[in-house]
């Protein structure tokens, strides 16, 4: 049995323990299996830039941050579209799976990977895909691999910012990573005690967000700390058709919403605001023992799938649970935060504004 493997899109902790799962599982319970590792994602399987991995290169790597055989981004609007030498990017991927022979192509990959994933399932080809993303953002499963790990790096952060917010009286705000969805921000800031939390499904009101920073200073309270997502956006803003946003945000003098946020908070409070972007550790470093759990077991379950030749899914969780869910349920969607889940309610009644 020969069998693909590729990492794809944004790196995260837990990359290296999956793909161990995966290879230790199929070593344990194949008699002649070779393992192909594709150098830098989908990029790799267009061009056949490859490794035959063996067992020892999967040893000694359940801790280690990254991805051993690369990653890069390759976006899936742009799969049809001819590479530089005006090929086809799907038929060049399909005749390096035919050419070598594939019994099967292992994708570790987050929504954009998924979606290319499911496109090559549906051109014939035998695909197990694993849920990879900081953004726990996937659809079909309550956890995605990388996620905890995550939380940990932005809530270190927001922990850290207490002591010197306390200690200067100042307003800090703490951009966590996710443009789209708010679960790491929202995880994040529950974690580290965040007294405003700003998210993409809940657009906030500038005005909420000063009159909650405004209420705890009358309540003696010399500091505030917001974690702010980067794709958090104004109720303003969230009216404007996408292409007009996406104006407003190339033309925005702002490095990010997150200076634009602390300047307006600054203009009506007086009080001074720190900005701080903990940006890509939140992808770095080891990962956590629960997301070393979580891909282990998400491995195994993935060469369980290739050994029973139980193709086109992905491998998800659902209450605990390890499930197989249909690639073609998963593409193209997105697990948002729904401003009616009861963890909303309950950081609520914390006192967390969300500025709505």
């Amino acid at each position: 049995m020969r069998v693909g493997i590729l990492t794809s899109g944004g790196d995260c902790q837990s990359l290296n323990a999956t793909m161990r799962g995966v290879a230790k599982t199929l070593y344990n319970k194949v008699k002649n299996v070779e393992i192909i590792g594709f150098i830098e994602g989908y990029k790799g399987l267009m061009y056949e830039n490859y490794k035959v991995m063996s067992p020892a290169d999967f040893s000694g790597i359940l801790t280690e941050g990254g991805t051993i055989i690369g990653t890069s981004r390759q976006p899936f609007k742009l799969m049809r579209t001819p590479d530089a030498d005006g090929n086809d990017k799907v038929e060049l991927m399909k005749k390096t799976y035919k050419k070598l022979k594939l019994e099967c192509l292992v994708v570790l990959g987050g929504n954009g990977s998924q979606k290319t994933a499911n496109l090559l399932r549906e051109e014939g080809l035998n695909v197990v895909s694993l849920p990879k993303t900081i953004d726990n953002d996937l659809y079909g499963t309550s956890m995605t691999f990388g996620f905890q790990s995550a939380v940990n790096i932005a809530s270190d952060a927001i922990d850290c910012i207490h002591t010197t917010a306390a200690s200067h009286g100042r307003v800090f705000i703490v951009e966590v990573m996710g443009h789209k969805v708010g679960w790491l921000t929202l995880h994040a800031g529950i974690a580290s005690g965040a007294d405003i939390i700003l998210i993409p499904e809940i657009p906030y009101d500038i005005d909420k967000v000063v009159a909650a920073i405004k209420k705890r200073t009358k309540e003696g309270k010399r500091f505030s700390i917001l974690a702010v997502a980067e794709g958090a956006i104004s109720k303003e803003d969230a009216k404007l058709s996408k292409k007009e946003y996406k104006a407003k945000l190339a033309a925005s003098p702002y490095p990010s919403v997150s200076y634009e946020i602390g300047k307006r908070i600054e203009e009506k409070t007086g009080q001074e605001i720190r900005v701080t972007i903990p940006g890509h550790t939140q992808r770095g470093g080891s990962p956590c023992p629960y997301d070393r759990v979580l891909s282990s077991r998400f491995g195994a379950a993935a060469a369980q799938m290739i050994i029973e030749k139980d193709y086109g899914k992905m491998v998800g969780m659902k209450h605990d649970e390890i499930i197989r869910i249909p690639l073609e349920e998963v593409a193209g969607k997105l697990k948002m935060v729904d401003p009616n889940n009861s963890i909303i309610a309950e950081a609520k009644a914390l006192g967390i504004s969300f500025g709505d």
